[in-house]
């Protein structure tokens, strides 16, 4: 049976909200958000890449009281995170959120203190706490909730954040009062971030197609990154802050850096670290955890490749045959071909590689590199 809060409960929910630690704070309808059904256009133009987690959850995403059925209310809340651009220390760049403290953490640990809270002082009995992993249209309701105001890169802008935030959700069996009103703000004319995307995945405002998003490719895909794309992700080793960075709206940001620190795995790293580092345990609570070791071998590789240097091509040489992945040693080999064309030892490694690479798919995606990277160039 839902609770009946009213005004008094709203406000001392979003007092409470502040007193655990949160930024920003409000209160959205335990229903399906404004962008449902752009949500589901979205999913069946095939814009989700291989997020298919996403389409199998469609019915709970669209629909919050599916996750929790006595759902009456989501608190919405936001927690700042922006810091100076995060560099490694050979130039690999890392999505400055992912420098410090896994943020699935951080804004779980204060959500379960404000349930807590709630629960305590009689304002809530059900409920359910959601953090960038459950199955909810954050965005949609935390701009229900006056949170913020959506932005043409499909992301949250807020007057004095601006992108550099992080949302948490609590549904509650509450019967809140929720925001009366849009947070004030607009991107207007402006066409920073689309313009910007050097991959193209920002398909028209709004609409950001994630198989071509440097971010989805550099965490959550588990396999090659398109050959077409490997250039344009030019430094980064995990996602990708270009969108945000251009944002005219985060450019006076406070430097909350302190707030989620760096990750001791990350002090002094570089992007050779990152390609021959074996130890998965050393990035246990960092969000560089996701792609597991495989994954952020490859992405250095592929940044390696990009950004050249004699230690990097000596580790990319050192992996290209011996690491016991398919995947990373593929992108070896694209790196060097891609960095080193003109070094014929380098040319004769990769050919060498090619002819014992015994995974098929390491295999061909080796034969795409000795067809587009090693080809004569044109003299025309």
């Amino acid at each position: 049976m839902a609770q009946s809060a009213g005004v008094g409960a709203t406000e001392r929910t979003l007092e409470a909200a502040a007193e655990v630690g949160f930024d920003l704070a409000g209160v959205a309808p335990c229903a399906p958000p404004p962008d449902a059904p752009r949500f589901e256009a979205w999913l069946d133009a095939g814009h989700h890449a291989g997020l298919d987690y996403l389409a199998a959850e469609r019915a709970r995403i669209v629909d919050p009281r599916r996750v929790l059925a006595a759902g009456r209310s989501i608190v919405m809340v936001g927690l700042a995170h922006s810091r100076p651009a995060f560099r490694l220390a050979d130039g690999g760049r890392i999505a400055r959120y992912a420098a410090g403290r896994d943020y699935h953490n951080v804004v779980g640990e204060k959500l379960l203190k404000l349930a807590r809270l709630l629960q305590r002082e009689g304002l809530v009995r059900e409920r359910r706490r959601v953090v960038d992993a459950g199955p909810l249209l954050e965005r949609s309701h935390a701009a229900r909730a006056a949170l913020g105001f959506p932005s043409k890169a499909a992301n949250l802008l807020h007057p004095e954040f601006g992108p550099w935030f992080f949302l948490g959700a609590l549904i509650v069996d509450a019967e809140l009062e929720p925001a009366s009103a849009p947070a004030a703000g607009s991107c207007g004319s402006c066409r920073a971030c689309i313009d910007a995307c050097p991959t193209g995945a920002i398909r028209e405002p709004g609409l950001v197609d994630a198989g071509d998003c440097i971010s989805y490719q550099t965490i959550e895909n588990p396999g090659p990154v398109p050959h077409a794309l490997r250039g344009s992700i030019a430094a980064w080793a995990f996602g990708c802050d270009i969108c945000s960075e251009v944002c005219p709206w985060g450019r006076s940001s406070p430097d909350l850096g302190a707030r989620f620190g760096t990750h001791r795995a990350l002090e002094a790293a570089t992007l050779i670290d990152l390609l021959l580092d074996r130890d998965d345990t050393r990035w246990n609570g960092s969000p560089l955890q996701r792609p597991k070791r495989a994954g952020r071998a490859r992405n250095a590789a592929i940044a390696l490749g990009n950004v050249p240097s004699d230690r990097g091509r000596d580790a990319l040489l050192a992996v290209l045959t011996v690491d016991h992945e398919p995947l990373v040693r593929e992108a070896a080999a694209w790196a060097l071909a891609h960095a080193h064309r003109d070094d014929g030892g380098v040319r004769n490694a990769v050919l060498a590689a090619l002819e014992r690479e015994p995974d098929g798919d390491a295999r061909a995606g080796m034969r795409r590199t000795v067809e587009t990277e090693l080809a004569p160039r044109s003299t025309v």
